[in-house]
């Protein structure tokens, strides 16, 4: 079994290097379980060192212009040589326990797709709050959040991968088309519980509660049109770092 690994990546020049060294020894998992992985980091038009940081670590660099998540996932999933591809987003730290439960997962034989328990590495109490909800939703619904998605890469095809239209929410978006192609084969989505993503509050810290609310009842208010607008998901795109 082969996996690829696919980090997006804006911009991170203060985050990645810390990330990659995670996933680094988070990836012992999947050697010492005898299989392969790749590491590919797409940078999507950074202005600052991310490729050479990546590239330093080791990871294969492939370059997306449109400042897009969506896209810089896509562009690294089209490099992909894995049997299944696993997105972690680059200010993230996947831990070899987590990664031990990707490969349990897989060789279930029962999921096509699955994502992780979130848990913010800073003590923010309404972030704290805030993931809380969404880890109780995320079980619940069996939705995936974007700071970690593990899926069969023929089903990722099929599926059609990330839609370019989004700005942000693709990974819920997406989590509706892997559920489809799921239930042609019988299988489902699976939420990891035992060990967390471990990822960085930084949005708590760098907007404010009102940024948010502001963003969410827009959503509420006409979720196709805010989406697809970039300016309005201001807070994954502003350089804000």
């Amino acid at each position: 079994m082969n996996i690829s690994i696919i980090i997006p990546a804006f911009n991170e020049e203060r985050l990645l290097g810390e990330s990659l060294q995670h996933i680094r020894a988070a990836r012992a998992a999947f050697t010492q379980h005898g299989w392969t992985s790749e590491l590919i980091v797409c940078d999507n038009n950074s202005t600052d060192r991310t490729s050479e940081i990546a590239r330093t670590a080791g990871a294969t660099v492939v370059f997306e212009p449109v400042n897009q998540i969506a896209r810089a996932r896509n562009a690294g999933a089209a490099a992909a040589t894995g049997d299944w591809l696993l997105f972690i987003d680059a200010d993230s730290h996947p831990s070899p326990e987590l990664f031990k439960d990707v490969i349990a997962a897989i060789e279930s034989g029962r999921w096509i797709a699955g994502g992780a328990r979130i848990r913010l590495e800073d003590g923010y109490p309404v972030g704290a709050f805030v993931t809380w909800l969404w880890n109780a939703v995320s079980r619940w619904r069996g939705l995936l959040a974007g700071s970690f998605i593990f899926c069969d890469t023929k089903v990722f095809r099929a599926a059609g991968g990330f839609s370019n239209e989004l700005f942000a929410a693709e990974e819920l978006e997406l989590t509706q088309r892997l559920r489809e192609q799921g239930r042609k084969l019988g299988k489902g989505i699976v939420i990891l519980r035992r060990h967390p993503l471990v990822t960085s509050a930084r949005k708590v810290r760098l907007y404010t509660v009102r940024e948010h609310l502001r963003f969410l009842f827009r959503v509420v208010r006409n979720h196709r049109q805010i989406l697809r607008d970039r300016e309005a998901c201001h807070q994954w795109y502003d350089g804000r770092r």
